[in-house]
C-alpha cells in the first residue's frame, strides 16, 4: 500500500500524471510544428497550448503539509470556502443526526483532499449522479460522489467527493479496513467542485460560512 501521508518529491497530485503527460505531449508537439513552419499562426498556437500546459502543471499541485496540534481537532480535508453548515439528519450511511459542512473548491484551489482526523475507514463508496454547480445545496444528493466513512475515537464521521459542473470525476486512494493518519491524502477531484463532512451534532465548530480553509492545515471543529 503507498504511502499518501509521505513528503513526496513529486510535486504534482496522484491520479493527474495522465492529464500532464497528453497536454505536455500536445505542447512538445505544437512547439516543433511552429519551429518548422513559424508563422503567426503556429505561433499564436504555441503560446496557447503552452499557457494551458502551465494551468494545468497549476491544478495538479500537491503541496506537502504538516500539522500538529490536539488530536480532537478536526482538520479540513480540502482547500475551499466554507459555502454551507446544516444540522440535518444523514439517513444514507450514518442514519443519526449531523452537522454537514460544506467547502467549495474553485478552479484555483489545491484539489488533493486529506484525511482530517485519525481513524479507521469503515466504507468507501462511489455513485453515480448528474453534474450540478457544485455549490447548489442539492448537489450533495443528487450529484456524482465518492462517500468515504471512517470510525475515530469521537464517533463515525464522513468525508463525501462531489463531482461538480467542471469535475467529472473524484479519485479515493483509500480502501476500507485501512487505519489511517491525521493529514495523509486521501483522494482527488479534477477541476473545481466540492467536498462535504457530516460530523456528530455536539462537534464544537471552529468556522463560520464564507471562511477559507486549507487541507491537512485549518482547524474546522473540535470533536468531543
Amino acid at each position: 500500500m503507498k504511502n499518501y501521508g509521505a513528503d513526496r518529491w513529486w510535486p504534482f497530485a496522484e491520479g493527474g500524471g495522465s492529464t500532464i503527460l497528453v497536454v505536455s505531449a500536445v505542447c512538445t508537439a505544437v512547439y516543433l510544428l511552429y519551429q518548422r513552419y513559424p508563422s503567426p499562426l503556429t505561433r499564436g498556437l504555441h503560446w496557447l497550448v503552452t499557457g494551458l500546459w502551465l494551468l494545468i502543471l497549476y491544478f495538479f499541485r500537491d503541496p506537502n503539509r504538516h500539522f500538529s496540534g490536539d488530536p480532537a481537532l478536526f482538520l479540513s480535508p480540502g482547500d475551499g470556502e466554507i459555502v454551507d453548515i446544516v444540522y440535518e439528519r444523514e439517513e444514507r450511511y450514518l442514519q443519526s443526526d449531523a452537522v454537514r459542512i460544506s467547502i467549495f473548491l474553485s478552479i484555483f484551489d489545491v484539489h488533493v483532499q486529506r484525511v482530517p482526523i485519525a481513524g479507521r475507514v469503515t466504507a468507501v463508496d462511489q455513485r453515480p449522479g448528474q453534474f450540478l454547480q457544485a455549490f447548489k445545496p442539492e448537489a450533495s444528493e443528487v450529484n456524482e460522489f465518492i462517500a468515504m466513512l471512517m470510525e475515530t475515537d469521537y464517533g463515525p464521521v464522513m468525508i463525501k467527493q462531489i463531482a461538480g459542473i467542471l469535475a467529472r470525476r473524484c479519485v479515493n486512494y483509500l480502501r476500507p479496513g485501512q487505519q489511517v493518519a491525521r493529514g495523509q491524502r486521501l483522494g482527488l477531484i479534477k477541476f473545481s467542485s466540492r467536498v462535504d463532512i457530516f460530523l456528530p451534532p455536539s462537534a464544537e465548530l471552529l468556522i463560520t460560512v464564507g471562511d477559507k480553509v486549507h487541507g491537512g492545515l485549518t482547524p474546522i471543529a473540535r470533536l468531543k
